[in-house]
This record gives C-alpha cells, sequence and structure tokens, in this order.
C-alpha cells in the first residue's frame, strides 16, 4: 500500500498552492517526501464537494486531510467525493464526528472531563425553550457556575454575554446567555447547545483559575469564532483553524482558559494520538509558549476506547495537584498546531500510517 498523502486547503487567491496558514505544514512534508493534494474548502462548504476535490488526483489511494474544520454533514460529502476518485480519507465520517463533537467523545470521557449535557439544535430551530433549559440544567444538578458553546466551540470572547453563566439556579440568566449564544453563532451553530460545569485549573501565574472547561472548539483543534480564523463550525475562516480558532484548520479548544487572558491562562497541554499512541505533545496553540508535561496514564485507555485513529487531547491542570482533566477531543486533521512547533515526527507518522 502507497504511503498517505496528505490534502490541505488551497489558497482561496493562489488555487494551485497550499492556503497560507497551513504551508509551513505543507513545506515539512514536501521535505519528508510526502506526497500532498489541494481541497478548495470554499467549495466543499458551499455543498460543491465534487468540485472541491477535482485536484485531488485519481486513485491516488489512502489521504488524510490537515485543514479549516468542516462540519460534519460536509465532512461526509467530502469523503464520498474523494471515494469516487478512488482516494481513501482515513478518517471515516463516523470516526470524525465522534472526535469533533462533544456528544461524539463524551460518553468515553466522562468522569475525566467536566460534567456536561446538551441540548440538540438545528440553527434554524430557534432557542431551546425555558423548560429544555430546566430539564439540562437539573441534568447538570441544578447549581454553580458553567459555560455555553455548541458541539464543537464557544463564544468565550464574549464571556460574560454568550459563555459564562456564573449560577444555574438563575434561571434568567441561563436563559440570558443561551439566547445571545444562539443568536451570535446562528447559521454557524454546530449540532445543538451544551451547558458544562467550570472547574479549577491551575494557572501560570501558580495560581488557581475557574476553567471553561472545554470546546473547540477545538484550533483548526474552542472558544468563540477565532478573531481571525474559521469557526468552530465552518465559519469562514481568516486565520486559525478548530482552537487557534483551528477545534481550527487546525487549532481547536481554548475553553480551559481564564477568559481574562494573559497571566490568568490555564496550565494546559495539547497531546497528538495515531492509533492510541501520543505522538506530539506540546502547549496549546491559545500560549505556543508555554511547556507542560501531563500524565497519560488515565488518557491513553480512553483514547484507545473512542477508537478514532487521529485525535487530539486538551488536557488541563487541576488547581489542587491532583491530575489532569480533559478539558477537550478533537480530531486531529482540523486541530491546530501552535506556531514553531517541530511536526517533522506528527507528519513522518501520518505518512507511515
Amino acid at each position: 500500500m502507497p504511503a498517505p498523502a496528505i490534502i490541505f486547503p488551497a489558497d482561496p487567491l493562489h488555487p494551485r498552492r497550499p492556503d497560507p496558514h497551513f504551508a509551513w505544514e505543507a513545506r515539512t512534508l514536501r521535505e519528508l517526501g510526502g506526497e500532498q493534494y489541494l481541497v478548495d474548502h470554499d467549495a466543499l462548504l458551499a455543498g460543491e464537494a465534487e468540485d472541491a476535490v477535482r485536484l485531488v488526483p485519481r486513485d491516488c489511494g489512502p489521504v488524510w486531510y490537515r485543514g479549516w474544520m468542516i462540519p460534519s454533514a460536509d465532512y461526509a460529502a467530502f469523503a464520498r467525493a474523494l471515494a469516487d476518485r478512488g482516494a481513501n480519507l482515513l478518517t471515516s465520517a463516523p470516526a470524525y464526528t465522534s472526535a469533533h463533537e462533544l456528544p461524539g467523545w463524551y460518553g468515553v470521557f466522562e468522569g475525566a472531563t467536566p460534567p456536561s449535557v446538551w441540548i440538540p439544535l438545528a440553527p434554524a430551530a430557534g432557542r431551546p425553550g425555558p423548560e429544555q433549559l430546566a430539564a439540562a440544567v437539573a441534568r447538570l444538578g441544578g447549581r454553580g457556575p458553567a459555560i455555553v458553546k455548541d458541539y464543537v466551540k464557544s463564544r468565550k470572547d464574549e464571556w460574560d454575554e454568550a459563555c459564562y453563566i456564573p449560577e444555574l439556579a438563575d434561571p434568567a440568566a441561563v436563559g440570558r446567555v443561551v439566547e445571545r449564544f444562539v443568536d451570535l453563532q446562528g447559521d454557524f451553530l454546530a449540532g445543538g447547545v451544551v451547558l458544562r460545569r467550570f472547574e479549577e485549573f491551575a494557572r501560570i501565574d501558580g495560581t488557581a483559575v475557574v476553567g471553561a472547561n472545554g470546546p473547540e472548539g477545538g484550533e483548526p483543534a474552542g472558544g468563540t469564532p477565532a478573531a481571525n480564523g474559521s469557526s468552530a463550525n465552518g465559519a469562514p475562516k481568516g486565520g486559525v483553524p478548530k482552537d487557534a480558532a483551528p477545534k481550527t484548520g487546525s487549532d481547536g479548544s481554548g475553553e480551559s482558559t481564564d477568559p481574562t487572558g494573559g497571566n490568568g491562562r490555564a496550565v494546559e497541554a495539547r497531546v497528538w494520538w495515531l492509533d492510541g499512541e501520543p505522538v506530539l505533545v506540546g502547549p496549546h496553540p491559545d500560549a505556543p509558549e508555554q511547556s507542560a508535561e501531563p500524565d497519560l496514564t488515565e488518557v491513553r485507555p480512553l483514547v484507545r476506547a473512542l477508537g478514532c485513529r487521529f485525535v487530539t487531547t486538551d488536557l488541563a491542570s487541576r488547581a489542587d495537584g491532583s491530575g489532569w482533566r480533559v478539558v477537550e477531543v478533537g480530531d486531529g486533521q482540523v486541530s491546530g498546531l501552535p506556531r514553531g512547533i517541530d511536526v517533522t515526527g506528527l507528519l513522518a507518522a501520518l505518512l507511515a500510517a
């Protein structure tokens, strides 16, 4: 079997070149002797999957994707269009959804990640009603602080108005924050509304921080759609993947960080897993200068149980020093890499898979 190739998003202004955000990965891949192909990400999100993959050679065999986040339905169309050209996307559509969307991975990681509940909601279906919210709050224990997000990302940049709920026992506050979140997400709402409990994490400055526990959302693997990147749910890109905003191209989540930023950021690491083994451990893309060495003893069997080949986990250190919590899981194809990190080992592992 030939070594897998990697598909990157094309530069919208220069369709025969990789998107500038992923050019450094593409360059490293070439240095390793790997094959790369391009996809028109905008066409893919417009429902034109066959046209989006027109530059992928026919019968090219196994392929990975490294790029901007793709809504699950569009990813399924992407996989079908590639299969029609004789290309085998190594992360299947069901596996992508399982790793990319919180309801897909939460059952496996429950107990190792902040408690969460969700309400399925289509983008055009309006907002959850008071009874739906009350039932969700009850399932989460009925009181205490929480955050609001969708299946992929939060809006941490609008922290007070569309992300943080100080007290679940206050129905008016719950309704107000959820309503604002849904309104701001608009057509980019991914899957539904999620409520997640807060937990205390250690800060870089050594004090405790209450972490927002989880996107995205994860970069390209949460938070709000990135200031200059794609949103976790496939919003127009402009900078980072599911975290860098990649859960963007590639970044991810970032919800475990202190909303005030700066030295308040939680001690967090992103771990890249291939076939159940960690192939890269590094900082979260939101804090590329930070270093952390998480204990993976409890996480490894959970990643294997999830059964997805290429995933990321964002881990944060508990404030009391008792261990590490999983704040986000993401599909490795759309999780963000921090700038400056050596990706040689990661890309070499994908080529050897």
